[in-house]
């Protein structure tokens, strides 16, 4: 295993989303990372593109990083005012706060955009297919904007290091601006076959992946998530 195409073909069949009060099975998170994909493709998302995804720790915001790099796509958390990206994929009323490249695509999520022009992730996404190709890319290429050693391979081997299992449930608390938290709160729990948890309200896991106090008996500060990286 050396792309996260290779982790979203493959899921592990106790892998799971909740999101309260929603929740994807192995199955259905496995299928709506692929349609996530299709989907951006259909955008103009290729390999080496970058998408710009909210840091919000929403469903949408995880299957904008699936779908993108399983593209062979990086992807960017966090907006500023002017951003170099083919896609911005964020809660419909943050769309106006930044501008796109010509022909970049804007992708709402929440409320359906009253701009025809831009795509609501819901509706849209729903109707793609739930079938993937077989990629062409190998793990060398970069999934994070962030710096180029961010790539599918290096995301992968430090998700390897981190001592999750099955049983667990990670509650991801902390920016997904940090390629420390996507690692120890999307990738890891993902390989792991565990539950990817993004809280809200009194929802708690087994473990956090947090910069500060949380309810969890286990807390992985991203900072140190992987170590050196």
């Amino acid at each position: 295993m050396e792309t996260l195409y290779d982790l979203v073909n493959d899921l592990p069949e106790s892998a799971a989303l909740r999101a309260p009060p929603r929740e994807y099975n192995r199955r259905e998170l496995r299928q709506t990372a692929f349609k996530t994909g299709n989907f951006l493709r259909h955008r103009g998302v290729h390999e080496d593109a970058t998408v710009a995804v909210a840091d919000d720790r929403a469903p949408e915001a995880v299957f904008a990083f699936l779908g993108a790099t399983l593209l062979g796509a990086r992807v960017r958390f966090g907006a500023t005012a002017e951003l170099d990206a083919r896609a911005y994929v964020a809660p419909t009323g943050l769309l106006d706060d930044v501008s796109l490249p010509a022909g970049g695509q804007y992708v709402g999520y929440g409320e359906r955009p009253d701009d025809p022009s831009r795509a609501h992730f819901e509706r849209d996404v729903w109707s793609e297919n739930p079938a993937f190709p077989p990629v062409s890319f190998s793990g060398d290429a970069v999934a994070l904007a962030t710096d180029d050693r961010y790539t599918h391979a290096v995301l992968l081997d430090a998700a390897r290091r981190l001592d999750y299992d099955s049983d667990d449930t990670v509650a991801v608390r902390a920016p997904l601006t940090h390629p420390g938290t996507v690692v120890a709160g999307v990738v890891a729990p993902l390989l792991a076959g565990a539950t990817l948890l993004l809280p809200d309200g009194d929802a708690t896991g087994t473990v956090a992946v947090a910069t500060s106090d949380a309810p969890e008996s286990r807390t992985i500060a991203p900072a140190r998530v992987p170590e050196g990286l």
